[in-house]
């Protein structure tokens, strides 16, 4: 296979509907067709309901789509061929498990890890240390804060080394502060293995830090309205940058002119009915 094939996803053509209780199925996107590079991280941004969170189950697996396909490397997406790993909002750590225990989930589930050996055990070991849990070991979720669980979170997602990795707002429940420790945290992991990254988010200034390439969805139906290379990803000072507010404010407008349009549009929909 192409090297530059491996771990590329691509979006063609893609509708996914559903049907709500009562009313006409309904898209939740409807023919997107977006390519995400090999070793990209691809922030997706846009208003609520614009079925941001519907592109990451398709490439899940967890929904299927009514025409349209996505593809990882050339292929058919399938979770049972490539490994993916999943960051949801609240962290999915089990509640009854320790935090040793939650960081190997993935890798059990999959039967790549093996306890006690040596090289397992190192890899472990070294995610703890970087992202300072050692010492939480043998610590349940319960007692750790909304960043301790954050970080837990991380490790199990880098131990497992995925082929692609999606996270779904996951910084959203962090206060300010936090939330831009934790960008910091997930850029040094990713540039050991350079993962294949969809990042979901709502926050304007994380798209830019942490995507390389930037999507604006619109909604009714989801909708990619436009795509970004961002030169600004990556880089502590040029997040203190003149050229990073300016996009920080293009973007804002962008998605402002977003909704008014969705707005409208549903007016109009509701007159004819």
């Amino acid at each position: 296979m192409d090297t530059d094939m491996m771990d590329t996803i691509a979006f063609q053509h893609l509708t996914v509907r559903y049907r709500a209780a009562g009313r006409a199925d309904a898209a939740a996107v409807a023919d997107v067709s977006l390519t995400v590079p090999r070793g990209t991280v691809c922030a997706i941004i846009g208003p609520s309901g614009c079925g941001k969170s519907t592109l990451l189950k398709a490439v899940a697996g967890l929904v299927q789509p009514t025409s349209g396909c996505v593809t990882i490397a050339g292929e058919k997406a399938d979770p049972k061929k490539s490994c993916i790993g999943f960051m949801p909002q609240n962290y999915g750590l089990l509640p009854w498990q320790t935090v040793r225990e939650n960081i190997v989930l993935g890798c059990r589930i999959r039967h790549t890890w093996h306890k006690g050996r040596a090289e397992d055990e190192a890899r472990l070991l070294h995610f703890m240390e970087a992202l300072h849990i050692r010492g939480l070991a043998d610590r349940y979720p319960h007692e750790l804060s909304g960043g301790q669980q954050q970080r837990v979170s991380l490790a199990r997602a880098f131990l497992l080394q995925p082929d692609i990795l999606l996270m779904d707002e996951p910084f959203s429940a962090l206060d300010a502060i936090t939330r831009e420790e934790m960008q910091d945290v997930f850029l040094g992991l990713w540039h050991e293995q350079h993962t294949t990254t969809l990042l979901v988010t709502h926050y304007v200034e994380e798209a830019l830090y942490l995507g390389q390439k930037i999507v604006l969805m619109a909604a009714n139906p989801g909708r990619i309205a436009r795509v970004f290379d961002n030169p600004l990803s990556g880089s502590r000072e040029q997040r203190s940058s003149q050229a990073f507010f300016e996009m920080s404010r293009t973007l804002r407008e962008e998605i402002r002119t977003l909704r008014m349009q969705d707005e409208t549009d549903e007016q109009r929909e509701e007159e004819r009915r």
